[in-house]
């Protein structure tokens, strides 16, 4: 038997049911956090659950725990769930009531749910780099919330897997802005760049502790707009987030990255990365 939270409570699974007019099935009204679980103990979950807590309420939702009840429940999850490698999903949603656009009353009570998930670490991808294409960024204007409406990010990850492609690397006109499930950095003459936090990206949980790693190695780094022009001339291109860690880029659109293998900067990262992981959640 595996188990789910469900409003607070830990249930079988299978009996984990919303109603069918809840407004995260109807609309896609409410926001979910993905955590990295790494033997037995959830990465970063401080500042996922921040990241949580400051979505909801930038849609208005209240969240019904606090953060330390919420880490409580994840972690009691993750041990009856005998999870030691793989993910824990959760969502809020703002709950169930009658079909209509408009918030529903006060008195509609947010549904919170969670799962876990077995996941290897990709460690080919790892190793030796993976394939990326370029698309149109056609998402909403609020990327930073980290919305159930993911209907764009999904279109541009199946042009993505249709193209034998690990990942889309979305633009908005010349200017590069994240990948469809990603954040995205490029590197020239030593220089990291990454798109800057703000409302065209998603602030990314795995961005800001290799942001930490670079400021900690003295690796230097520029948080800006950087074009479509910069990323074909980067020496290096990686991407990064909560399971895929710090993955090396090694083709564009069908174009070799650089020599078309992974760079000292990124294989540099990947070690810095490891050696958190395990600082926080013991050896990989």
């Amino acid at each position: 038997m595996t188990f789910a939270i469900l409003n607070g409570d830990i249930v079988n699974r299978a009996e984990a049911k919303v109603d069918i007019e809840d407004r995260g099935y109807v609309f896609g009204d409410g926001v979910y956090e993905v955590i990295r679980v790494y033997n037995g103990k959830m990465f970063t979950v401080k500042e996922h659950l921040e990241r949580f807590e400051r979505s909801s309420a930038n849609i208005g939702i209240h969240l019904p725990y606090d953060v330390e009840q919420i880490t409580g429940m994840l972690e009691e999850l993750v041990e009856k769930n005998n999870l030691q490698l793989g993910i824990v999903y959760m969502q809020v949603t703002r709950g169930a009531a009658p079909r209509v656009h408009a918030f529903p009353d006060q008195n509609v009570t947010p549904a919170l749910t969670a799962f876990t998930r077995e996941m290897p670490r990709p460690l080919a991808g790892l190793a030796n780099g993976v394939k990326t294409i370029l698309t149109e960024d056609i998402r909403w204007l609020r990327c930073d919330i980290k919305s159930l409406n993911l209907l764009g990010n999904i279109l541009a990850k199946q042009k993505a897997a249709e193209q034998s492609c690990y990942e889309a690397i979305q633009h908005r006109g010349q200017d590069v802005t994240e990948g469809s499930s990603s954040n995205i950095f490029i590197v020239k003459n030593g220089i990291i760049t990454t798109h800057q936090s703000d409302n065209l990206i998603l602030k990314g949980i795995t961005k800001d502790v290799i942001l930490q790693l670079c400021s900690a190695n003295n690796i230097p780094v520029e948080e800006r707009t950087f074009t479509l022009d910069e990323l074909a001339a980067a020496d290096e291109v990686f991407l990064s987030s909560t399971t895929s860690e710090v993955m090396p880029i090694v083709e564009l659109d069908g174009k070799k990255v650089g020599n078309g293998a992974p760079g000292p900067v990124t294989r540099k990262l990947q070690e810095l990365f490891v050696a958190e992981v395990e600082n926080q959640c013991g050896t990989l």
